[in-house]
């Protein structure tokens, strides 16, 4: 039975005119699931009975199954199994503005960066819409909270589920939906050339945010495999196209790794690849996990980088760990159940 979930809403318009329904029951459902949070046909009052017949039929409002919850003060890392008993994860984050949540893409992920838990799980499948909306969905109910913006940043690789994603956004953005503006979602690539051209087609307000890590190929291709394929050079050349096409400032993700990616030398390249440009730098301190040799980068070393970058001109930031202690930080999410 397919999950009323796995629609947006132009296309749960047409289902219903094609099924001999009124296309305005498409926003009085979603006004029912998302706005009310009402997971029962049946209690949908200003809808007929036979759409409710209908639906009750043929549609689920089923959630995701939580299997673990790992809190601290500010986060919470949820475990999460899908249908056919894949698990994935999504972090909640507690900020003073509002509660962000990173999302999952895929089960697994085939980019196997170096340093990264997630890319340790090979690719399974991709996620369906539903599976990733209901990440939202499912903690908003569980938590009793609204998320005010989301961050696809999660497991997996977001444009090697680019058509999925697509329709994420609309039914996040929709005004009968989750109705979280434009500029509070973020999604994150490593890269993928073609994929970021046609983002830059989209017209929208996402923001994007690329995976760097690393400011040589030689040091990019040790770490991140997909560098083989779109090196340095081409991920910018596609990122000034993006930028001309959607005057988006873009943020460029930085994993300092001790005697890796961290010396003057690294930074200077940086400043040379980013300086100029309508780009910011986020600096992250590698985050230890016991499946890596990799090592985070001294205070010397971070705050030596990032004063190269402030002094030439360059808008960086280093990045609070806000989830380390659950193992809910950058390149830790792994679902270690679903290995």
């Amino acid at each position: 039975m397919k999950n009323i979930f796995d629609y947006t809403l132009e296309e749960l318009e047409k289902l219903f005119v094609a099924v001999g329904f009124k296309k305005y029951n498409a926003s009085q459902v979603f006004d029912w699931v998302y706005k009310k949070g009402v997971l029962d046909f049946s209690l949908m009052s200003n809808i007929s009975k036979n759409l409710k017949s209908f639906l009750i039929d043929n549609y689920s409002l089923d959630l995701l199954k939580i299997s673990k919850v790992i809190r601290d003060k500010k986060s919470s890392k949820y475990l999460l199994e899908l249908s056919d008993g894949n698990k994935i994860e999504c972090v909640l984050l507690k900020h003073d503005y509002g509660n962000s949540l990173c999302v999952s893409s895929q089960v697994g992920c085939n980019m196997g960066c170096a340093f990264c838990e997630s890319g340790r799980l090979k690719k399974v499948r991709d996620l369906s819409l539903s599976e990733m909306i209901l990440q939202i969905v499912t903690v908003e109910m569980e938590e009793c909270i609204k998320v005010d913006s989301v961050v696809v940043m999660g497991i997996g690789e977001p444009f090697d589920n680019f058509e999925v994603l697509k329709r994420f956004i609309s039914v996040v953005t929709c005004p009968y939906g989750l109705e979280i503006g434009q500029r509070h979602i973020t999604v994150s690539t490593c890269g993928l050339v073609p994929k970021i051209k046609e983002f830059a087609l989209m017209n929208t307000q996402v923001n994007l945010a690329i995976s760097l890590h690393a400011s040589s190929d030689e040091v990019r291709n040790k770490l991140m495999k997909i560098n083989r394929a779109y090196p340095i050079r081409e991920v910018f050349d596609a990122l000034d196209y993006y930028i001309f096409k959607t005057n988006r400032r873009v943020t460029i993700e930085y994993v300092l790794i001790d005697g890796i990616n961290d010396s003057e030398e690294d930074a200077l390249n940086l400043v040379s690849l980013v300086k100029g440009k309508l780009m910011y730098v986020n600096l992250i301190p590698y985050n230890e996990t016991s499946n890596f040799t990799f090592k985070r980068s001294n205070e010397f070393k971070i705050n030596k980088f990032y004063d190269i970058l402030k002094k030439n001109g360059i808008n960086v930031i280093i990045r609070k760990n806000i989830a380390g202690g659950i193992n809910a930080a950058c390149g830790q999410l792994r679902a270690k159940e679903s290995a």
